[in-house]
């Protein structure tokens, strides 16, 4: 594979220059901000974990990460873009599983190793009726997980459970933004995908603040 090879994924691109996503290239920043205002509030719920720690950090990668692939456009550029993703969804499980469901740490392995097959089931389902989504088919098991969360803690946790569903609203307009991007092209020529970042950004963020305000289980 030729890592250096350029791509054409998203309706604002005009060319192959650096500035050829400006826009998408500029709300990446919604990332960054995003993470410094959960920093802000976890730092005020005096929950600066190395749970949390690693969270703001890799949000802050993803924001970095999506501007590379917005500018530089390569594959490489397209793994910085998709791995940060990914690992902040690990984490965020992992955490979610030994704090909201307060099980011990290989409850949190466990529940990682499970999301393999949960993830490749649901998007392989949700695929096989709709389609790729403009590649968003692959995002799909993740509201779905976090509404299983919010269930789950309802009664036990159930300031928890609503700022996980809250999660669940912003994350579902931003898949929207994400999936509807080459089919509004001809009509919007700058692209929706801007909106995945901005709504995004905030999902992300809100997600952080909704685990530093969760409480502490002694």
């Amino acid at each position: 594979m030729d890592w250096t090879q350029q791509v054409d994924n998203y309706c604002e691109r005009m060319d192959f220059t650096f500035w050829g996503e400006p826009l998408n290239a500029i709300t990446n920043a919604a990332f960054l901000i995003a993470a410094f205002i959960a920093w802000r509030v976890a730092k005020r719920e005096g929950r600066l974990d190395p749970g949390i720690w690693a969270l703001l950090t890799v949000l802050t990668a993803i924001g970095i990460g999506s501007f590379l692939f917005h500018t530089f456009a390569t594959r490489w550029a397209a793994m910085a873009d998709v791995l940060p993703i990914l690992f902040y969804i690990l984490i965020y499980i992992y955490l979610a599983t030994t704090r909201f469901l307060a099980l011990p740490w290989w409850g949190g392995v466990a529940a990682l190793v499970l999301f393999v097959p949960y993830a490749g089931l649901v998007g392989w389902a949700v695929g096989s009726v709709f389609g790729p989504l403009n590649g968003s088919v692959g995002y799909i098991p993740v509201p779905i997980l976090i509404a299983i969360y919010a269930f789950l803690i309802r009664n036990s946790a159930p300031q928890t459970a609503r700022g996980l569903m809250i999660g669940v609203a912003i994350l579902a307009v931003s898949l929207t933004m994400r999936t509807i991007d080459e089919a509004t092209c001809a009509a919007f020529p700058i692209g929706t995908h801007i909106f995945w970042h901005i709504f995004n950004g905030i999902m992300l963020g809100w997600m952080i603040v909704v685990m530093a305000r969760h409480p502490r289980t002694t």
